[in-house]
């Protein structure tokens, strides 16, 4: 939190439209990649070239340009320019701490959430900014990192599977936001996973190690739920837009993306609860340690104190005590210590 407050301090007193990258800065250049493709053909090639991104090149064909890095702001800058983007979208799309929002222009609809991943090596949870763009005849993605979650609906595009080559723009804008939602149940099915394992590390052998991966899952439950509550009134935003660029039949796959936000929400609120359970039990089971502890201590002092009296009197230096000249002085102080001593412990 500390680190994103002090990247953010670094636009204060900038224009509004001023782009500045926050967030992690890869070593990996920004790659693009166009996608045209209507219900016969399909062309997908690598670019350089900003001005190779023409929505016009395929008739009657849908164009979907991905962008894989934020960090160098003039490409970002040169798309935006190229398809007539608002400077404050291309402002968002670089802000790698942007809150999950939908805008409406007036000839395209920006819309930007969270990408997970999951490090199960580090039990790290990975998040990134996406935005998503629809026009009247493509598609923008724009995303900090490569990775897997838009794999998928290539590998659809390209066999031709299901109805996307048939369907139109908004039904590939639906797809993209469908995978990233998708995506999120595969995160919670690792992080449970390692709160089920932690939840055994819990019962059989707590420690201080333990304490600390509870309050790392907790944090990221933190984060998680940050992310994912304000998407939820996003896609229900989405679902009602009006702007003629999401036709009515596309409406009710949107509907569908907007139960999984549910139950990614419902799984979250889940988790956090289970987490901060967990944190009872550790601290109870800790007091009762401590309690077998005391207990195991308060019986020795018992049966020590005792004896410790008797000892305290026959340590006295007085000339005059009868007992200290009795032949069977000592063999008596220990019987009646071994008397007092099994007493005690009885």
């Amino acid at each position: 939190m500390f680190r994103f407050m002090k990247r953010m301090s670094r636009k204060a007193g900038l224009p509004p439209g001023t782009l500045v990258h926050l967030g992690d800065k890869p070593t990996e250049a920004v790659t693009i990649r166009l996608i045209q493709y209507n219900s016969e053909t399909l062309v997908e090639e690598d670019v350089q070239d900003i001005g190779a991104c023409e929505p016009e090149k395929m008739p009657d064909g849908i164009t979907w340009i991905n962008i894989d890095g934020t960090h160098q702001v003039e490409v970002i800058e040169k798309m935006g320019r190229h398809l007539g983007l608002h400077p404050l979208t291309l402002e968002d799309m670089v802000n790698g701490y942007q809150r999950p929002k939908l805008e409406e222009f007036e000839n395209y609809i920006f819309l930007t959430l969270k990408m997970l991943s999951y490090d199960t090596e580090k039990n790290e949870l990975g998040m990134e900014n996406a935005s998503l763009v629809i026009g009247a005849d493509y598609v923008l993605s724009v995303h900090e990192k490569a990775g897997h979650v838009f794999a998928p609906i290539r590998e659809r595009l390209r066999k031709a599977r299901g109805r996307i080559r048939k369907k139109g723009v908004d039904y590939l804008y639906y797809a993209l936001i469908d995978a990233i939602v998708d995506n999120y149940f595969g995160v919670l099915e690792k992080m449970g996973e390692e709160i089920e394992r932690l939840e055994e590390e819990l019962l059989e052998n707590p420690g201080t190690p333990t304490l600390q991966q509870i309050h790392d899952i907790k944090r990221e439950l933190i984060f998680l739920r940050k992310s994912v509550w304000p998407l939820r009134e996003v896609i229900s935003a989405l679902k009602r837009e009006d702007s003629g660029l999401i036709q009515e039949t596309t409406r009710i796959y949107l509907q569908d993306v907007y139960d999984h936000t549910i139950q990614v929400m419902d799984t979250v609120e889940t988790f956090r609860d289970m987490v901060s359970s967990m944190l009872d039990i550790y601290l109870s089971m800790v007091s009762n340690r401590m309690n077998e502890v005391m207990k195991v201590l308060t019986i020795m002092a018992s049966i020590f104190i005792p004896l410790t009296f008797i000892a305290g009197i026959y340590g006295m230096n007085f000339e005059i005590m009868p007992e200290l000249k009795w032949p069977w002085g000592y063999p008596m102080v220990w019987a009646v210590v071994v008397l007092i001593g099994g007493v005690m412990v009885l």
